[in-house]
C-alpha cells in the first residue's frame, strides 16, 4: 500500500496552517487529546476513517493518533476534500487518500486502500466503510473491534443494517449524542450551507422565497439560519410532529408540489431519495436555485434534471445552469452534492471541536466495554463531559445543585 494519494503534497505549507487555525477554535478536543497522550487508550489500533477531509478531521486524526492509534484515511465525499489539509497530514506521516473531484471509481479505489489497512476501528461518515467491509470485504469482520457513525445519513443505514440482522460489529452512533446533533447539525448545517450557497451564488437571501425540505434538527438549523438573513422560509415535511414543530416556530408548512410554485431557492435536508423529483422542475420559475445539504447526492434528482435540460453550462465555480425547453433556467448547486462542503468549508471548527470529542470518547469507550454486535448510544455522562469541555473553552460558568436538591430530586415522599 503507497503511502499516501493527494492532488499536490506541496501544499502542505498552507494545510498545515489551517489545522493550526482550526486547533486554536477546538480547545475542548485538544483537553481529549491531552488525556489521550497520558492514557495512550488506543495504542496498538488501527483506525480507518472515512470522513470528510478537512482541517477539523485533521485535528481529530492528531488527537487518535496521540493516543496510540495508527490511522488511515480517506474522504467520504468526492467532493468535500481540502487538498491543502490533505497534503498537511500526508507529510506528517498519515496514509491519506483523497482528493477533491474523485472519480466514483477513485471514491471506491480510496475507500479500499483504507480497508486494506486492516483497521481494527472504523470511523464512518456515511456508512460506506461498513457496508463496503459487510458487502465486498467480509474477511475484515474478523479483524474490526468496533466502528463510529457522525451523521444521520450513516445512522439509518447502520439500523437498517441492524434490523436485517446484517450488522457484525458494534458501532457507536456518535450522531445521536446531544452535544453532537443539537450543536453540529443545528447550528453548523444552518451556517454552512448558507455558506456554501453564498459562495456558489453570492444571492441575496433578503426578501427570498426559500423552501427548505426537512425540518430535523439540520432542517430546524437551515431554516432559523435563512429566515435571520431576511429570507421567507416554508417548510416541506412528510413527518407530522416535525411539521407541527415548523408550524409553531413560524414557517410556513406546504406540500413541496405548492412550494416550488414561488420558490428562490430550494434546500434539500432530509437524508431521503429523490425529494425533489424530476417532474418538480417543470414547476420551478425560472432562475430558481437549488442545493442539497444532505450527506449523499441523491436527494435532488440531478440525473433527471440533466434528461429535460437542453442545455448545461458552468457558470461559476460549483454553480450549473440547466435550461429548459420552454426556455426556463435552473441553477444547481455542486452537483447536488451536500452544499456546504462540496461548495464551501463545512462546519466552523468550534462546533466540529464537540462532534470530534464524541468520535474520540466513543472509540475509546468501544475499546474498554467490549460491545456486542449492534448500534449502540454513549452514555450520557459522555455528554455531559463533553459540554463541560466546551463551556471551559468559551470561558463560561455555571452553577452546581446544592445536596439538599441532589436530595430531592432522587426522593419521591416529599410532594405539597
Amino acid at each position: 500500500m503507497s503511502d499516501y494519494s493527494v492532488k499536490d503534497i506541496s501544499l502542505a505549507k498552507q494545510g498545515l496552517l489551517k489545522i493550526g487555525f482550526a486547533e486554536s477554535q477546538m480547545q475542548a478536543l485538544l483537553e481529549v487529546r491531552k488525556e489521550f497522550e497520558r492514557n495512550k487508550p488506543l495504542k496498538g489500533q488501527r483506525v480507518g476513517m472515512a470522513l470528510h477531509v478537512t482541517k477539523e478531521t485533521a485535528v481529530l486524526v492528531r488527537t487518535l493518533v496521540a493516543g496510540g492509534a495508527k490511522v488511515a484515511i480517506t474522504g467520504c465525499n468526492p467532493l468535500s476534500t481540502q487538498d491543502d489539509v490533505a497534503a498537511a497530514l500526508a507529510s506528517e506521516g498519515i496514509a491519506v487518500f483523497a482528493h477533491k473531484g474523485e472519480s466514483r471509481e477513485e471514491y471506491y479505489e480510496f475507500l479500499n486502500k483504507v480497508l486494506d489497512f486492516k483497521p481494527t476501528i472504523t470511523i464512518d461518515d456515511g456508512c460506506d466503510l461498513v457496508s463496503e467491509i459487510h458487502l465486498k470485504r467480509k474477511e475484515l469482520l474478523d479483524t474490526v473491534v468496533a466502528g463510529t457513525e457522525e451523521t444521520t445519513t450513516g445512522v439509518i443505514r447502520l439500523r437498517a443494517m441492524e434490523k436485517d440482522k446484517a450488522l457484525k460489529y458494534p458501532v457507536v452512533a456518535v450522531n445521536d449524542n446531544k452535544t453532537k446533533h443539537l450543536f453540529d447539525n443545528y447550528y453548523g448545517t444552518g451556517q454552512s450551507t448558507l455558506d456554501g450557497i453564498l459562495r456558489a451564488t453570492n444571492v441575496l437571501f433578503a426578501g427570498k422565497k426559500l423552501v427548505v425540505c426537512g425540518y430535523g434538527s439540520c432542517g430546524k438549523g437551515v431554516s432559523t439560519r435563512a429566515r435571520g438573513m431576511g429570507a421567507n422560509v416554508t417548510v416541506a415535511e412528510v413527518d407530522a410532529l416535525a411539521a407541527l414543530q415548523a408550524k409553531m416556530d413560524g414557517f410556513e408548512v406546504k406540500p413541496l408540489a405548492q412550494a416550488l410554485l414561488e420558490a428562490d431557492i430550494v434546500i434539500t435536508v432530509t437524508g431521503n431519495k429523490h425529494v425533489v423529483q424530476k417532474e418538480h422542475f417543470s414547476l420551478m420559475k425560472s432562475g430558481v436555485i437549488l442545493a442539497n445539504a444532505g450527506h449523499f447526492d441523491v436527494e435532488i434528482d440531478a440525473a433527471g434534471l440533466k434528461s429535460i435540460a437542453v442545455k448545461m453550462v458552468e457558470v461559476r465555480p460549483s454553480l450549473e445552469e440547466f435550461t429548459l425547453k420552454n426556455g426556463r433556467k435552473i441553477f444547481l448547486c455542486a452537483q447536488g452534492r451536500l452544499v456546504n462542503l462540496a461548495a464551501a468549508e463545512g462546519h466552523p471548527s468550534e462546533v466540529m471541536s464537540m462532534s470530534f470529542c464524541g468520535q474520540a470518547l466513543a472509540v475509546k469507550y468501544a475499546l474498554e466495554k467490549k460491545l456486542p454486535a449492534g448500534v449502540h448510544v454513549l452514555p450520557s455522562e459522555v455528554d455531559e463531559k463533553i459540554a463541560r469541555l466546551q463551556l471551559a473553552a468559551l470561558g463560561v460558568q455555571i452553577d452546581s445543585l446544592t445536596k439538599e436538591q441532589e436530595k430531592y430530586l432522587g426522593s419521591w415522599t416529599e410532594g405539597t
